[in-house]
């Protein structure tokens, strides 16, 4: 198992961050690699790519849910706050899956899932989930999924 190249990349824009003196960015950035270092030590263990878009793709799903919070107790700078770090997050994650690329593969993982109901959904998440870990909102995919099935 190979240390994690979006890893190296993130240590070298902290780098940079500083040297720059963009505090916003740094911080976010010192987020990202205390939550992988937290990983790493935990489990005794060094984190490949997909491990680290793992635990991106977890701080990108805290961040919407709590911009969803700060905007109903109307506290738009703090959700303004969250919403820089989503897009400082996004920039190491793999590009983003179209809708129409998300539709080809919940439809490929209900044809190789013979899903017939909504029942079978779990069969088709778990087809789905490894190819768009990182690349969509892994709720609003299940969502589709749903619709699909009903």
């Amino acid at each position: 198992m190979t240390e994690s190249t979006i890893k190296s990349h993130i240590q070298e824009d902290m780098k940079n961050a500083m040297r720059a003196q963009n505090k916003e960015r740094l911080a976010t950035i010192r987020l990202i690699l205390a939550a992988i270092k937290q990983r790493e030590v935990d489990e005794r263990i060094v984190l490949t790519d997909e491990d680290v878009i793992t635990i991106m793709d977890k701080m990108l799903k805290q961040r919407r849910e709590s911009i969803a919070l700060y905007e109903t107790g109307n506290r738009q700078d703090l959700a303004d706050k969250e919403a820089a770090e989503i897009i400082i997050i996004q920039e190491y994650l793999p590009t983003p899956l179209s809708c129409a690329e998300i539709d080809a593969l919940i439809e490929g993982a209900v044809q190789e899932s013979g899903a017939a109901s909504v029942r079978d959904m779990g069969k088709v998440m778990n087809i789905i989930k490894p190819k768009v870990l990182g690349r969509a909102d892994v709720s609003a995919v299940s969502n589709k999924v749903k619709e699909r099935l009903s």
